[in-house]
């Protein structure tokens, strides 16, 4: 499709931003924000990596002890170790390559700069980065001492993967004349990344985990353009729709001899609503007025299993439990917000 630049008002792009008309294949066009171009570069971003990823470790389940093995060898293997360095450098280059051809080839250049979009979204999406972050920089960790690197030097190399992966989209975007390198995203993979490492050294495992969840809202039927047209599309662009959680195994900080279950947790989230726009909600979306929706915060309070805790002697259900271990799993949950004070879920999504 071709983009061009276009001078109509948008409440949710910042002023110092052209907006970009988009003819599709179809004959019509639609107006995308500054923030619709950055979700959906995200959201490619991700595809990307974790499809090259899951492709890497299809190989890795291959091999004889499999990464997700806590039992690491004890001397370097140049094999595995090549497996996991040709791994990385395809994701590298191959993201870095996407990413200009789908959307920085055709848009002029500029010095470095900045962008404040710190009140985008009631920072949802900040969350979204610290938790790709951290997720990545877990595999990052496995796959080095997999491939037989010391401890501390796996933790301090595969642990910075989320950050260093999701920085190229920041310095791309500071090169963008049409975009800026934002901070916010900068400081929330960096804590992503910090939550796993400080984890590791400190306790040798994670007893923390950063974890997602989504249901279907009402939202996204007035913006397809900005929250999917449902399934997949929406679970991963609906802001509405998607609490993150911080999820702690209770057991790990208990002693020894505890006989509580291993796998149990307690969960803490953060979502929020009411959001049909990044900044604010505009009054229309293509000639149709929409609702007038009250932005708020919501917190919650749940349970949760940490599927990497489970015993299985399945090398491949420890690869799905692993895989899946980013994902909150339905409990009954305790909600509050300022527009209906405390609510209890029977089951929450």
């Amino acid at each position: 499709m071709k983009v061009k630049k276009t001078n109509t008002d948008c409440h949710n792009t910042p002023s110092h931003k052209a907006n970009l008309t988009v003819f599709r294949n179809d004959g019509r066009f639609g107006i995308l924000s500054y923030s619709q171009i950055r979700i959906k570069r995200f959201l490619h971003f991700k595809f990307v990596v974790l499809l090259v990823m899951l492709i890497f470790s299809e190989n890795l389940f291959s091999q004889s002890q499999p990464y997700f093995v806590k039992s690491y060898p004890d001397t370097l293997n140049k094999k595995r170790l090549t497996y996991v360095i040709g791994g990385q450098s395809i994701i590298y280059f191959s993201t870095l390559a996407i990413l200009y051809q789908a959307w920085y080839k055709d848009y002029p250049q500029s010095n470095f700069h900045w962008l404040n979009d710190n009140n985008e979204w009631m920072q949802i999406d900040k969350i979204g980065h610290a938790t790709t972050s951290a997720y990545l920089g877990k595999f990052g960790y496995e796959f080095y001492r997999w491939a037989g690197i010391n401890r501390k030097t796996a933790i301090w190399v595969g642990g910075s993967t989320g950050f260093l992966y999701l920085t190229i989209i920041e310095i791309l975007d500071g090169f963008s004349a049409e975009w800026g390198a934002s901070m916010g995203d900068f400081v929330a993979n960096a804590a992503g990344t910090a939550l796993f490492i400080g984890q590791q050294f400190g306790w040798d495992e994670q007893r923390l985990h950063l974890k997602w969840s989504y249901h279907p809202t009402e939202y996204a039927q007035y913006r397809p353009d900005l929250f999917g047209s449902g399934g997949i599309e929406s679970a991963l662009k609906d802001y509405n729709g998607q609490t993150y959680w911080l999820s702690g195994n209770v057991k790990s900080f208990l002693h020894k001899s505890s006989k509580f279950p291993k796998w149990l947790n307690v969960a803490v989230g953060y979502g929020a609503e009411g959001m049909l726009g990044a900044n604010s909600n505009p009054p229309e979306y293509d000639g149709q007025p929409l609702p007038e929706y009250t932005r708020y915060r919501k917190y919650f309070l749940s349970i949760d299993v940490d599927l990497s805790r489970i015993k299985t002697r399945s090398h491949f259900l420890k690869f799905i439990f692993n895989g899946l271990n980013f994902i909150k799993i339905p409990f009954p949950t305790f909600e509050y917000n300022s527009q209906k004070g405390l609510v209890f879920h029977p089951l929450y999504f």
